[in-house]
């Protein structure tokens, strides 16, 4: 098969040297893709860009492409799934209606109450004062979250009423996510422990993944903004399997029996982000598609066909999925001085040629100068992914390989899996 991957970064690197192992897959192509991607023999990248449907289309049916995946949320909400069907291409992503899961955290509040789906309480605005009416009303800490997408930057978790309303000036009145920034949705805080946990999805039946931990702040310790996320690890050994289980029975499979009675149903990859609190696991958010940084993490370690278990959910047919029992996978990102807020680009990327062999690297925001070397070209620059038998195993041989990228140009978080070693 010839096999087309929509997207440009980690993520979608990570899938397409997964569809490589495939005995199915004949050659990946990754539109736009990024350069490092062109390192791996056998995935080469298009300059197509994700918004442009037509260009796509006419690659794909050029091509003789017989399988898409969309890798990033921005072409589900802009229908590219719905355009791939109606060409009959096969194509693995939910439609733009179900994808509404991810792109408006209002609609996904109101669809978790409706369906009794546990989540944190909450309230959406869109006036500014009375948004600041409910924060002096409920105090501190809260979460302010802007209604649409915005890249994993839109969430606010103010410890005081005064971060509240900084969060919600940028959103409401500088309109830091442009459209997106119309409501905002005020959440209560939620405090435990926090678990990403993707499932193939084939519209009433849900196949659960292993379930990683993302770390979304910026800095070391959990502190600085939130980002798309700076490095994750699967599995999570220090969490029981009841909490898994009662995920997958409490939320995963409601939300994915609630979307067909909506006439959403969904089909593709749905992501929970979950927090174990002391009443129970409750959602954090819900994504239409594969998580970035935790995919880098899961998907090393699935030793089922992926394009089999694709294939299978999109033939209605029960897939076999499994992964491997052994070790722990890390990831960490080297992201851009700056970053999330205005990461510095067109910096050199060093130290590369010194990683050992048994480092895997995940592409992201990267470009080859006139050079021919590595430069920044986003926020999340690459991510390094090592497994080890256990976390302190695989976190010292990842660190002494992270250290062989210092740059002042560049910054990583430090204990990324620090927490499944107390």
């Amino acid at each position: 098969m010839n096999i087309l991957v929509v997207g440009s970064g980690g993520r979608e690197h990570s899938i397409s040297r997964k569809l490589l192992e495939s005995k199915h897959t004949t050659q990946v192509f990754v539109a736009p893709g990024n350069d490092g991607m062109c390192l791996d023999e056998g995935i080469f990248t298009v300059a197509i860009q994700e918004t442009d449907h037509q260009a796509l289309l006419a690659f794909a049916k050029e091509k003789k492409i017989e399988l898409v995946i969309i890798g990033s949320e921005l072409p589900l909400l802009n229908g590219l799934a719905d355009d791939f069907q109606k060409n009959q291409i096969l194509v693995f992503g939910p439609s733009k209606k179900a994808a509404l899961i991810e792109g408006s955290k209002d609609f996904a509040k109101q669809f978790m109450q409706k369906y009794q789906i546990p989540t944190a309480a909450f309230q959406t605005f869109s006036e500014y004062d009375l948004a600041c009416a409910y924060i002096e009303e409920k105090g501190a800490p809260i979460v302010i979250k802007a209604d649409g997408l915005a890249a994993g930057k839109g969430v606010t978790v103010a410890m005081t009423i005064e971060d509240a309303r900084l969060a919600l000036e940028e959103i409401m009145q500088e309109e830091k996510f442009g459209k997106y920034s119309k409501k905002v949705v005020i959440e209560e805080y939620l405090e435990g422990e926090e678990i990403s946990l993707m499932a193939f999805v084939d519209g009433e039946n849900v196949y659960p993944m292993e379930i990683a931990q993302d770390h979304k702040r910026a800095y070391d310790g959990e502190q600085g903004p939130n980002t798309g996320g700076m490095g994750a690890y699967s599995p999570v050994q220090h969490i029981s399997r009841k909490y898994v289980e009662e995920a997958v029975e409490k939320i995963l499979k409601p939300t994915a029996k609630g979307l067909v009675a909506e006439g959403r149903a969904f089909s593709g990859i749905l992501y929970a982000g979950l927090m174990l609190t002391k009443d129970g696991v409750k959602t954090v958010e819900f994504n239409a598609r594969f998580g970035d940084p935790e995919t880098q993490v899961v998907l090393p370690r699935l030793e089922s066909d992926l394009v089999e278990i694709i294939l299978d959910v999109l033939q209605h047919r029960k897939p076999t999925i499994h992964f491997c029992q052994e070790g722990i996978d890390l990831g960490v990102v080297l992201a851009s001085c700056g970053y999330p807020e205005k990461p510095h680009l067109g910096e050199q990327v060093t130290g590369l040629e010194n990683l050992s062999s048994n480092t895997q690297v995940y592409y992201a925001g990267v470009k080859k100068d006139n050079q021919e070397k590595f430069v920044s070209q986003g926020g999340r620059v690459l991510l390094l992914h090592m497994r080890g038998k256990d976390m302190q195993m695989a976190r010292e041989k990842l660190y002494t390989e992270m250290k062989k990228l210092d740059n002042p140009a560049f910054f990583y978080r430090k204990d990324i899996g620090e927490k499944a070693q107390r």
